[in-house]
């Protein structure tokens, strides 16, 4: 991730947002490999470490992008707000609901320092589409709301065991740790934090080939699928929350539904320039139509609108709306749509812990 959010800057000509220029100064990376691909291609890269606090002392980096396995977030997130540099971190923002407690503990005493979570996904056309719908209040009464991300490389058992499949690093939350976040980033957007829920959490293959090729244990959950009531929003309506690993077929599918009385719209990452949108009027004919949306993003591109948009380019719309949050403050965005805020992976890290418990009961 650290070198997709260094190509991203690369491409900062892309957008329009004169607002701000980045540059990537200094990067930090336990792998030799790794260091060398930033020297090679990477030519504002001044220095080059393999101690993270090189970068977090030093007084020419202004903020850090902090891409770690999860057992890491709390002691370095907290130490980058610390030294007083603006950080971009990755979900879930802590291995648990303790270390996530420290991290926005740590935010919450460092105002003028701007913490947000990574969460691309809601940057694409079509999830900005289903974000208008529900702010244009457009869809009458919420009938139900379904958000997954599907992954199925992990359906293959002799895939090697990796950190994600180790408590100690990843943490109990398994594929929810990992995933929950993206999926829940809209709903809780909108304040929809189920309060009552049920989960089904499932360890499909549980052994892999370790480096060696000797079968060892998978301590962590391959698919989750959280079942919730939303209350509070004038009616209550059901929400299903899902996260996988092994759902077969599934090549980082990222998919969102919201059905209403009178519009529904639905949207997912397999086919990344059509919007399902059904608006419905009493007695009338109930037809869900197709609208290609093509290249309308958040911050305007050089991209002709005719061409498709893809992970790259939602990446590249988050880095540029965390800059603009930190030029301009999130009330004079020159957009709306800011990224995930401390407050909205605390409520994540709520969900996640009531289905590890329910499922666990």
């Amino acid at each position: 991730m650290g070198k997709e959010l260094a190509s991203a800057t690369a491409r900062w000509l892309h957008i329009d947002a004169a607002f701000a220029r980045p540059e990537i100064v200094a990067i930090c990376d336990i792998d030799e490999t790794a260091r060398q691909w930033f020297q090679t291609h990477v030519p504002t890269c001044k220095m080059v470490s393999d101690n993270p606090e090189d970068l977090i002392s030093h007084n020419d980096i202004d903020g850090i992008y902090c891409a770690v396995p999860h057992h890491l977030h709390a002691d370095l997130y907290v130490r980058i707000i610390q030294a007083g540099k603006h950080l971009l971190g990755e979900k879930p923002f802590g291995i648990d609901q303790d270390a996530n407690a420290r991290i926005v503990a740590a935010a919450e005493a460092r105002p003028d320092i701007l913490v947000r979570s990574s969460s691309e996904f809601p940057f694409y056309p079509g999830a900005q589409a289903v974000i208008h719908s529900l702010e244009e209040a457009a869809m009458g009464q919420i009938i139900s709301v379904r958000a997954r991300f599907l992954h199925s490389s992990d359906l293959d058992p002799n895939k090697p065991i990796n950190w994600k499949r180790l408590v100690k690093f990843n943490g109990q939350y398994g594929c929810m740790g990992d995933l929950g976040l993206h999926v829940m980033h809209i709903p809780l957007r909108f304040g929809w934090e189920p309060k009552r829920l049920v989960a089904q959490l499932s360890n499909i293959v549980s052994e892999r080939p370790d480096s060696q090729g000797h079968l060892v244990p998978c301590e962590t959950w391959d698919n989750a699928s959280i079942h919730g009531i939303i209350e509070g929003h004038g009616c209550s309506f059901p929400i299903t929350l899902e996260t996988k690993r092994i759902a077969p077929g599934e090549m980082n599918s990222w998919e969102i539904e919201v059905d209403g009385t009178r519009r529904s719209v639905a949207y997912s990452t397999k086919n990344p320039k059509t919007l399902r949108i059904m608006d419905y009027e009493d007695g009338g004919v109930q037809d869900w139509k197709h609208r290609d949306l093509g290249y309308s993003s958040a911050y305007k591109a050089i991209t002709a609108g005719i061409f498709e948009f893809g992970f790259s380019d939602s990446l590249l719309q988050m880095w540029a709306a965390y800059l603009d949050e930190l030029v301009h403050g999130r009330d004079k965005m020159t957009q709306p749509f800011h990224c995930a805020t401390p407050q909205e992976t605390v409520a994540s890290h709520r969900v996640m812990s009531k289905a590890l418990q329910n499922a666990l009961s």
